[in-house]
């Protein structure tokens, strides 16, 4: 699904987002990208969906080389990239269901089956009560939920969250995340970018660590140890 080859990023001033990084995840992998604050992880994000081209190497993404990519075919490609960004991107003067019906309006889907997903989605997400308000009159956290929404409402092939739980209270937070483990499970490659330990702990995936632009490791579930088992005496 994804192949980054020495790629760098380089901002202007000699600031570096990405220190020669080489890295492959197949289809169908769940990893999570980690790192301490500034370590190159909403950098690396931001290279994958072609915010932003390497001032070096190459990255291809279901099998189109998005370094080399025209700006013409950069929506093509987003079309298959599910995206929650951290700061949510939600349309100021939509409202909530328009916010989420846009992917699978863009995607050309019947109005009928439009609405039907649309609404499902939010439901699942508890936002059934607020398809008609506008973002500025939500919570942050019930912003982040639209944001998630819209993101998987069209089962994209690919998933990338940056912090998606960044707003939201610990047990939100691992409902929002049994949400993105239960759409890998139906076959959809996600990359979510957290520092949250918790979460780390609790979904032994696949882990890249970021710092200071470079990668440090790369560790994969079966590096993990094994929980001993837990012993249940009888009762006497």
């Amino acid at each position: 699904m994804i192949q980054m080859y020495h790629v760098e990023m380089r901002y202007p001033g000699e600031t570096y987002g990405l220190r020669d990084v080489s890295v492959s995840i197949k289809r169908g992998e769940f990893v999570f990208l980690t790192g301490p604050s500034g370590a190159g992880k909403t950098t690396l994000l931001r290279l994958l969906f072609g915010a932003e081209h390497p001032s070096m190497g190459q990255i291809v993404v279901a099998g189109r080389n998005v370094s080399r990519l025209s700006s013409a075919s950069i929506p093509e490609l987003r079309r298959q990239i599910g995206v929650i960004f951290q700061d949510f991107k939600l349309l100021s003067e939509r409202t909530v269901f328009e916010n989420v019906g846009i992917t699978l309006e863009i995607a050309g889907l019947p109005r009928r089956e439009l609405r039907a997903r649309t609404w499902s989605m939010l439901r699942r997400l508890g936002l059934g009560h607020r398809l008609d308000h506008r973002p500025r009159t939500l919570s942050g956290g019930e912003q982040q939920r639209v944001a998630i929404a819209r993101a998987l409402v069209n089962d994209p092939p690919l998933l990338l969250a940056d912090e998606p739980t960044g707003n939201l209270d610990p047990d939100l937070a691992l409902d929002i995340m049994d949400i993105i483990a239960d759409a890998h499970a139906r076959g959809t490659t996600v990359i979510v970018a957290t520092h949250d330990p918790g979460l780390l702990e609790r979904y032994p995936h696949r882990r890249i660590v970021l710092d200071n632009g470079r990668l440090v490791m790369d560790r994969r579930p079966d590096a993990f140890p094994t929980p001993a088992p837990q012993v249940v005496w009888p009762v006497s």
